[in-house]
């Protein structure tokens, strides 16, 4: 029986709980073993730069396939409690069409499901096969668990619901804190900075698309934070973006951008909004965020022929370790699609932010100051100054 060794790079589990305690020996089940629009003059120069260069550079490997759906729900992150009381998280994976339990410093552990008679399976040569029983008809229960003697193994991180935007409890009510954060300036800067020359993404390329989250109430506040669905960022920025698109459109993906340009009163709502345990997913309005100089984007990838987001580790906003773009778990055409979109962004000055995948931040960044000028009041175009 294999088994393989994996150590979190970047991210361990010490960032989601304590080492899981083993079980003992249970009965040993070996038969159990089943896979489981106009473009900028400027910007159209550089996109027809990067038609000669290859795709496939970019590319993290040969590309897996999906893991079967009646397994997908089981991967993600997993707690229960000892008999002292104690909590301890697990994470449960899929690598090579092979499930796994993931430890944060032993070699990951193979796991045998058998849907039919409910039960998941960890062999062990010396030990047989410990049994863990499937429930998944709990009408309590946001997703199935597992039972083992008398723990309950209890998915825990935000994609256990998957009908659901992760949110958080806002620490005070959001018109209260925009008020507040619109009659205060941003933290003074020595410079000198760049002049900024803001670009709208949206009409670089019918390839571009937008899924504004922060002008919908479909973000992690449940409320509207901006007053248009827009995007922006500085036009070197901007030009480096339109060039992974184009080394993205032969494989099938397009960009789909969640976010750019924020202005820096924003940023001050969600730090004055987010839980003290959520501050590493939000920037500090002390010292300003690279979004507020229009030099870092959210965004995925999506599929050219469906329209359809492609299907990441975890959510966009999730403040969970799924969202660490270097936490193990999930799928292999998950971890494949992340390590994509890594990829081809690094391959343009691009650097992704070390709690987000979906975070990006242009090289140019400390070139640039502080903005805080609302959308609305930006002018209308596609380069907006």
């Amino acid at each position: 029986m294999r088994r393989v060794s994996a150590i979190m790079s970047g991210v361990n589990l010490s960032n989601v709980g304590p080492l899981k305690e083993k079980p003992g020996a249970h009965r040993r089940l070996d038969q159990f073993r089943k896979p489981f629009s106009l473009v900028p003059l400027a910007l159209l120069f550089s996109a027809l730069s990067a038609l000669g260069q290859s795709s496939d550079a970019i590319l993290p490997g040969p590309k897996p396939p999906d893991t079967p759906a009646e397994w997908k729900k089981f991967v993600g992150i997993y707690e229960y409690s000892s008999s002292t009381n104690r909590k301890y998280k697990v994470i449960i994976l899929e690598r090579g069409q092979w499930a796994y339990m993931h430890y944060p410093s032993e070699p990951d552990e193979e796991i045998h499901f058998d849907l039919q008679l409910k039960m998941m399976f960890v062999p062990d040569k010396a030990k047989g096969s410990w049994g863990y029983g499937i429930v998944e008809d709990d009408p309590d229960a946001a997703a199935p668990y597992f039972t083992y003697l008398n723990e309950s193994y209890v998915r825990t991180d935000p994609g256990a619901d998957t009908t659901r935007v992760f949110r958080v409890k806002p620490l005070h009510p959001v018109d209260q804190l925009r008020a507040h954060a619109l009659q205060l300036a941003p933290p003074s800067e020595p410079g000198p900075f760049r002049k900024s020359d803001l670009v709208e993404l949206a009409p670089l390329d019918p390839a571009v698309h937008l899924d504004i989250r922060y002008a919908t109430a479909n973000d992690f506040l449940g409320t509207p934070v901006y007053r248009q669905a827009r995007a922006f960022l500085q036009r070197p920025a901007a030009e480096a973006l339109l060039r992974v698109l184009h080394k993205l459109k032969p494989l099938g993906y397009g960009l789909l951008i969640h976010d750019g340009y924020r202005p820096w009163y924003v940023t001050k709502i969600f730090w004055d909004a987010t839980p003290p345990e959520g501050k590493i997913f939000v920037a500090d309005p002390a010292q300003g965020s690279r979004h507020n100089r229009g030099c870092a984007v959210d965004l995925t990838l999506y599929d050219l022929k469906t329209g359809q987001p492609i299907e990441m580790t975890g959510g966009y906003d999730e403040m969970s370790p799924r969202s660490f773009p270097n936490y193990p778990g999930g799928t292999s055409l998950q971890r494949w699609h992340r390590d994509l979109l890594r990829r081809a962004m690094e391959s343009e000055g691009f650097t992704v932010y070390e709690s987000e995948w979906w975070h990006f931040d242009y090289k140019d960044w400390r070139e640039y100051g502080i903005l805080n000028t609302p959308f609305e009041k930006l002018s209308i175009g596609s380069a907006a100054k």
